[in-house]
């Protein structure tokens, strides 16, 4: 009999059980496996949980409709290590199973040294580890590849591998044995398949927003190929054999009072942190959805908005023919809306985006380049904003290809290899390319929100 894991207290959770697929490189299939086991357990009638190693958007998106349930994201440099059982406990308090997606190789991590990796993970969660090797250009050499992924880290729990592309059985037997002469369990083959390959755009896998119901059909038919290559018994069992562990509940944002927030949606949209939405909502948030694609106006009676990151580029005309959303929130921060912008949101606010008309609240222009930047990035705030005083630090990640011109002066943002400010602010308004994660950050909520407050008792008492 299945069952939840249950919190035994208010200041504590349990560890569900739990598994962690990871991958030899990015590109190995791990995306493809891990998704494709959420929605075979979900079809078996297993409630299944899902995290993704590290701040990605766009597998997440994937994984909640294979799961049913919210996504999450398990971010060592973002959140700290002390905060990734706390925060993996939220995110299967609802499941019987949680299925961890790593990011990059099992040990790729951040530039800087700091625990971030999918090892760095599995061993703070104490979760075993499959990892998805790519068996298309191999055999018997297989068995040295994996012995050192093994051997590498010997904290690490490496508990077998998933075969991805195997061209034929005779292939497939070629690698069982050589793996079996070094003692590693095969948990599943995965063959050749076009149908499993996932669309792929400049920032990676297309975010399943923009085409919601063909994604759901492709990940039904993905969950049916996974339960019948993969060992869901023998899986399940390696994860309801991670220890069970009590751990404490992250400090939620104190309530600071009640305020109406505004938070795009939909295809352009795509990217906000669930942690976020639900440390605003902590602190008094009533939280309204609204499509800048579609809709003509902002929602009524609002005390902020929240612009998150997504695809603006791929929507820039349907963007600008929506003039009177653009107008409306042009007129409404002009006159104070507390507003928070990042990465995508910052480029909607632009004067322009690709010589297209944006909605001109900040003075810049935004075009796409060949440029990537990406990485983490530590933030000193150099003026007050909504969400920092001038001089306080956070930290965050940035992830775009466009380019602001001017950059602004909001941020100074550090990283191993460069310093340079960027963004936006004023005192109610903050736009910029950083990504922040509230997990463990709830000033940040108080903060913004109180902001809100106080517009709102300000509108009242005119």
């Amino acid at each position: 009999m299945n069952v939840r894991a249950e919190e035994p207290g208010m200041n504590s959770a349990v560890l569900p059980p739990r598994l962690v697929i990871a991958g030899t490189h990015s590109g190995v299939g791990k995306t493809t496996i891990a998704t494709g086991l959420m929605a075979a357990y979900r079809q078996g009638g297993v409630t299944v949980a899902s995290a993704k190693v590290g701040p990605d958007f766009i597998d997440p998106g994937y994984h909640s409709l294979a799961t049913g349930m919210a996504p999450r994201n398990l971010d060592a440099w973002l959140c700290g290590a002390q905060s990734m059982a706390p925060l993996a406990a939220r995110a299967g308090r609802e499941a019987e199973l949680l299925i961890v997606e790593g990011v990059m190789g099992l040990y790729d991590g951040s530039v800087d040294g700091a625990p971030s990796s999918t090892a760095d993970i599995a061993c703070l969660l104490d979760a075993p580890v499959v990892l998805v090797v790519d068996g298309s250009a191999m055999s018997a050499s297989i068995a040295a590849l994996v012995r050192g992924f093994r051997d590498h880290r010997r904290e690490l729990n490496l508990a077998g591998v998933i075969l991805n592309r195997v061209s034929s059985d005779h292939h497939r037997t070629l690698l069982v044995e050589a793996l079996d002469s070094i003692g590693v369990d095969v948990f599943g083959t995965v063959g050749k398949d076009e149908s499993l390959t996932w669309r792929d755009r400049h920032l990676g896998l297309i975010p399943v927003e923009e085409n919601t119901s063909e994604v759901r059909a492709s990940i039904e038919r993905l969950g049916a190929t996974i339960a019948q290559s993969c060992d869901l018994h023998r899986l399940e069992a390696l994860a309801r054999g991670a220890s069970v562990q009590s751990v404490p509940q992250l400090p939620e944002p104190a309530r600071v009072g009640e305020a109406r927030v505004a938070v795009a949606t939909g295809a352009a949209f795509s990217f906000q942190y669930r942690d976020n939405l639900e440390a605003l909502t902590a602190a008094g948030a009533e939280i309204v959805a609204f499509d800048p694609l579609s809709d003509e106006q902002l929602p009524g009676n609002i005390d902020a908005l929240v612009l998150g990151g997504g695809f603006p580029e791929v929507f820039v005309s349907r963007l600008a023919e929506n003039r009177g959303l653009l107008a409306d929130v042009r007129s409404q921060i002009t006159a104070g809306l507390i507003t928070w912008a990042e990465c995508g949101g910052l480029l909607w606010l632009a004067d322009s985006l690709d010589e297209r008309p944006m909605a001109a609240v900040v003075s810049t222009r935004a075009v796409m380049s060949k440029r990537l930047r990406l990485g983490y990035r530590t933030a000193t705030a150099l003026c007050d904003n909504p969400l920092m005083k001038a001089g306080e630090i956070v930290k965050g990640h940035e992830f775009h290809y466009s380019m602001t011109e001017p950059g602004g002066d909001a941020l100074l943002l550090s990283s191993r290899f460069a310093d340079r400010q960027e963004g936006f602010a004023t005192t109610t308004l903050l736009a910029t390319y950083l990504h922040q994660h509230l997990g463990n950050r709830p000033d940040l909520a108080e903060r913004f929100l109180r902001q809100c407050v106080q517009r709102r008792m300000l509108r009242e008492n005119r």
